[in-house]
């Protein structure tokens, strides 16, 4: 399969929740977000830069990740992609002109990946030129490096591998051992880069990956301060802290992790390394961070175990 790197970068996440009110505690009193309106009247659309919405939470049962949506430059990246798609057996929906505008893109594809989370690449976002107005005068750090990253499950960890590095084009930015060997076989979180943010993407094995479908979502920002702030609202709101602050040891980013409605994490975070291609080799962490990040407080996500395969 002919690796054509054409994504770009995480353009949105999609999500569905039962519980609206305390997601808009938690990302705009608490996180800082812009809150703006949207297709859907009683969704939750929430603006980090020049997208009308890079986040959006819709009202509905059970809580799982409606999408990913990942973008390409333009339609001949597109139409690349969805040739790359099919030629590797991978059932490819066209937009429909209702998703063209609820996403308020000029085109995009759906399908299925291995571990079942339903994604999307899409190009030509429509843009909001108006003034960004967060919650701690803060920027979320977007651009090319697109939304932040995000980490999913899948009970066919090495297949969703080959499939996002081999058929999409992403590119391997190293990995760390997930516990021991089970029957020969090496558990492993990887982490993969389609810009010079040091993810965009993360994969983990996991015997049912249905619920929440999401392991956690990473946003930064452009300020130790921010984060510090954010912090303080978290605990002053009454939300689980999963991890405290501290800095990882791959991509060096300075974060907390909070728990959303719908059970899986947010990350929120400061100073993530940026990944120079030229001289970049993949590498495997034997911690996950220099300090901090102690999670022994946290509630444990049952769908994510290591696979036995």
């Amino acid at each position: 399969m002919t690796n054509t790197r054409h994504i770009k970068s995480l353009g949105y996440l999609r999500m569905q929740s039962q519980d609206i009110p305390r997601w808009r505690e938690l990302a705009v009193d608490t996180l800082g977000f812009q809150e703006v309106a949207g297709p859907v009247a009683d969704g939750l659309y929430l603006r980090m830069d020049e997208r009308p919405a890079r986040l959006v939470v819709l009202p509905g049962g059970p809580d799982r990740v409606l999408s990913i949506g990942w973008e390409v430059r333009d339609h001949i990246a597109l139409a690349a992609v969805g040739r790359d798609l099919e030629a590797a057996g991978v059932a490819v929906k066209p937009f429909t002109d209702e998703e063209k505008a609820d996403r308020r893109v000029e085109d995009g594809i759906a399908f299925t990946d291995p571990g079942g989370i339903d994604t999307e690449i899409f190009f030509a976002p429509e843009l909001d030129h108006s003034p960004v107005r967060t919650g701690f005068a803060q920027k979320f750090v977007t651009g090319q490096q697109g939304l932040g990253h995000v980490v999913i499950p899948s009970t066919v960890p090495e297949e969703t591998y080959a499939f996002y590095t081999e058929v999409l084009g992403f590119l391997p930015r190293g990995a760390m051992k997930a516990g021991p060997p089970i029957d020969g076989y090496q558990p492993r979180v990887r982490f993969l880069g389609v810009n010079e943010r040091h993810h965009s993407l993360a994969l983990i094995g996991a015997p049912h990956g249905e619920a929440p479908g999401l392991i956690h979502f990473m946003v930064e920002v452009d300020s130790l301060d921010a984060v510090g702030r954010a912090l303080d609202q978290v605990n002053q709101r009454g939300f689980s802290i999963s991890s405290t602050l501290g800095r990882h040891t791959n991509d060096k980013m300075v974060s907390f992790y909070v728990r959303a409605p719908g059970g899986w994490d947010v990350e929120y975070g400061y100073e993530g390394m940026r990944v120079d291609e030229s001289h970049y080799t993949a590498e495997e962490i034997t911690a996950d961070s220099y300090w901090g990040h102690d999670w022994s407080g946290a509630e444990p996500l049952a769908a994510f175990v290591p696979p036995q395969q």
